[in-house]
């Protein structure tokens, strides 16, 4: 099959004769992959590797995120046909980067789950690669970090969002997304000292030594000052980031659970994450995209996005190791 030529390509998803490469296929049509990426359960050699977890059953509010998965992937078809505007570099030409489905779960079985999911992505760490994950509540991260741990250790974890999820909560039954990362902490996860949450603006007795940008700090410094303190806080410590989509004020990402108003704008997020090239990034997430809620799709099209731009800073970091 020739790629590279539109009204050719189809379901490269399927068709794809090797991982790399820009697709060109129609935006409307075909099998909606994450950016078209190749659908493999092969992991020998993958660079990063995407995969969902449609999972809500941890939501405080209304559901709906199961479905964030898909929509992300079906608004991700509007991206793969160029490079990434100004990064400089493309990974998707450049990288060996996969979609490796989504989790297998019984939901009738909501107790099994966090081992799963932490099963599933030790799976793809062990095999050298990294994940972006499609979420999906909120709860996710806790096992992802997990598996994380138990590979690189305590990890500095930039968390975008408007609500710590550090509502204390000492029961390891309980699965919750508002308490996520305060478990994350207490099992000695994340290393709170080089840990921000950057978005905030719900209150928090106690955000359990991680540092916080709220919402109206970003507002008020601008979104490079705010890319210089995470550089500042972080440094070249292994990290993690998190983006939970409600970070983003409503009125850009109404599709999600818990919305709140005064929330970041799109481009404070895409400043931000681009300034923040450079740093140690392992891994990272966009979680509470429900798409139920948003009708017009653009929740969905700005979750894809900062996908994209987490994968442009995974494959940054994989450059200046000399892995491209």
């Amino acid at each position: 099959m020739a790629f590279g030529k539109p009204g050719i390509e189809v379901d490269s998803a399927f068709t794809r004769p090797d991982l790399r490469g820009l697709s060109f296929e129609n935006t409307f049509g075909g099998a909606t992959s994450f950016l078209r990426r190749s659908y493999n359960k092969v992991l020998r050699s993958v660079d990063l590797a995407v995969t969902g977890v449609p999972f809500d059953q941890a939501t405080s509010h209304r559901p709906g995120t199961r479905l964030g998965p898909r929509a992300l992937r079906e608004a991700s078809s509007l991206q793969p046909c160029y490079p990434p505007y100004g990064w400089g570099f493309d990974p998707l030409t450049e990288f060996d980067i996969i979609d490796y489905g989504d989790l297998a779960f019984d939901f009738a079985r909501i107790q099994d789950f966090p081992e799963t999911l932490r099963a599933h992505i030790a799976t793809i760490l062990g095999a050298g690669a990294g994940t972006l994950v499609l979420g999906g509540d909120h709860y996710i991260t806790l096992p992802i970090l997990r598996a994380y741990a138990a590979k690189f250790g305590p990890l500095s974890v930039i968390q975008f969002d408007a609500h710590s999820d550090l509502w204390p909560d000492d029961d390891p039954a309980r699965i919750d997304h508002g308490t996520m990362m305060y478990k994350a902490v207490r099992e000695g996860l994340v290393a709170p000292e080089t840990s921000v949450q950057v978005g905030i603006r719900t209150e928090c007795a106690d955000y359990l030594g991680l540092s916080v940008i709220d919402a109206f700090e970003v507002h008020d410094i601008g979104p490079k000052a705010v890319a210089a303190k995470l550089h500042e806080i972080v440094g070249r410590t292994p990290c993690y980031l998190s983006f939970d989509i409600d970070a983003l004020d409503p009125a850009f990402a109404p599709g999600t659970g818990t919305p709140v108003w005064n929330g970041l704008t799109p481009n404070q997020v895409a400043v931000i994450l681009r300034q923040l090239s450079g740093v140690n990034m392992k891994g990272g997430d966009v979680v509470e995209v429900s798409p139920g809620h948003d009708p017009t799709g653009v929740t969905a099209i700005m979750g894809a996005h900062v996908g994209m731009e987490l994968i442009c800073l995974y494959c940054r970091g994989l450059q200046e190791k000399g892995g491209a």
